[in-house]
């Protein structure tokens, strides 16, 4: 111990005064996103990433990513892509993660956000901090490798899709049990039978994938799902259901002709062996797989309900069947944690933060969430106009415009409910979900009193 000195004082790390600049946690799209937009008001950004690259997950082969090699979007490229940064016309309708990662750098590079970037820094403590900050609240200490920064303002853009989350059942399985995060190519199927659990998008990719190579897939869910092609009436589905969106078309309405244009499509579920949907269309969030139908109607694929319990190398559903197994995939989605801060201070109840529109804290005037959602479509455009309102707020809320003080006082108020009159079934997988036409532009129109 160096003399005079405490005990407590030796690994007390040193502080650095950044109260005037922004933190962003997180160098994926929504960071980059908040970044470009912070720099664009004037206000001084430092974006820390504990990767050693940028992209989040669509960075293959990084450590966090969790895309697998046959990634592409679910969205189609207008539902996709940045409003300030086209992707470029050479692009599929559904572009590979290789293309959405180059389509990052490019958007990094054009907005000069690289050199705002710190790479392999990650963040491990945000506190809040007794000094007052310029955006009308007190600074947040922000600890990342051995120093404490102390910030007028935290942007968490670290994404919730990395945690894995995998459902208990009785029994034990001494097969290989994995998580859809850890799975990247189908020659880790082959000639296994393999068992795939849950009904999301990437659940349903990775069975069509395993059905090129397993000696047999079974694909369990809890209930039966809503499924649409990628392509209806030759244009993405996502684009029909757009224009019908624009012109306002009533949700019953549009249920009505979603639903008639998935049966033409793809038939009923009941010739496809999948279970009726327990809910109305829109009601979960969509899936869409174009080859899934194909796979089941060749045999390649066998449907199968919950499973019941696991027994050693076989597992038994509740409808009384038992299949052996030799690989589970969990693709039973991810754990909404944000391990470098208490839940105290994220208004946390009910398995996630209350955030106002899930970006802005009702309390705290200098913390925010983007990307917190789970919307109905492409996420990087709907995360820009978060990222713009994070922005002029900052901007504004120092010089005390009426728009800022509108804010304040809106964001206090209990959450709105955010499905523009779809209720969304009840799981954890549909506490961020959000209905992507209404929510962005109520997104648009606090950017429009914000900027007035």
């Amino acid at each position: 111990m160096i003399a005079g000195m405490a005990e407590d004082q030796v690994d007390k790390p040193s502080l650095r005064d950044a109260r005037d600049r922004v933190c962003v946690v997180g160098a994926g799209s929504s960071g980059l996103t908040a970044a470009r937009n912070l720099l664009a008001e004037g206000l001084p950004v430092d974006v820390l990433e504990r990767s050693a690259d940028l992209g989040g997950n669509w960075n293959y082969g990084t450590p966090y990513a969790r895309v697998y090699r046959s990634t592409h979007t679910i969205s189609s490229k207008p539902g996709t892509e940045y409003p300030d940064f086209p992707m470029p016309d050479a692009y599929p309708d559904y572009p590979h993660h290789t293309e959405i990662l180059a389509y990052l750098r490019d958007y990094a590079e054009r907005f000069g956000l690289l050199e705002h970037i710190e790479f392999e820094r990650e963040v491990s403590g945000i506190e809040r901090s007794a000094e007052p900050g310029p955006f009308g609240d007190v600074c947040w200490d922000v600890e990342t490798a051995g120093e404490v920064r102390r910030y007028g303002a935290v942007v968490i853009a670290n994404g919730h899709n990395w945690d894995p989350k995998i459902p208990e059942y009785p029994g034990d399985f001494t097969g290989r049990s994995m998580h859809s995060a850890e799975y990247r190519t189908p020659e880790m199927m082959e000639g296994r039978r393999v068992l795939v659990v849950g009904g999301g998008n990437s659940g349903c990719d990775i069975v069509v994938e395993s059905a090129h190579r397993s000696e047999a897939v079974y694909h369990s869910t809890r209930r039966g799902y809503h499924y649409f092609p990628k392509y209806l009436w030759g244009v993405p589905s996502d684009q029909v259901g757009e224009v019908l969106l624009s012109l306002r078309v009533p949700v019953g309405v549009r249920r009505l002709i979603a639903g008639a244009s998935r049966r033409i499509a793809m038939g009923s579920y009941a010739s496809l062996g999948l279970s009726k949907p327990d809910h109305k269309l829109f009601e979960t969030h969509p899936i869409v797989n174009s080859l899934l139908p194909y796979f089941i109607q060749h045999g390649a694929v066998t449907p199968k309900p919950d499973i019941e319990r696991l027994e050693g190398s076989s597992v038994r559903f509740v409808d009384g069947s038992v299949e052996k197994i030799d690989v589970i995939v969990w693709a039973t989605g991810y754990n909404l944690v944000f391990p470098f801060l208490d839940e105290a201070h994220l208004n946390w109840s009910d398995g996630r933060p209350h955030f106002f529109q899930h970006v802005f804290h009702p309390q705290y005037d200098n913390l925010f969430i983007a990307g917190m959602i789970q919307p109905d479509s492409g996420q990087f455009g709907i995360v820009h106009w978060q990222c713009r309102a994070i922005a002029l707020y900052l901007a504004s809320v120092g010089r005390g415009s009426r728009g800022a003080e509108r804010l304040k006082r809106l964001k206090r108020s209990p959450d709105a409910r955010l499905g523009a009159g779809i209720r969304y079934k009840e799981s954890s997988r549909h506490r961020l979900e959000v209905e992507h036409h209404a929510y962005t532009r109520g997104m648009k129109k606090l950017v429009r009193v914000l900027e007035r």
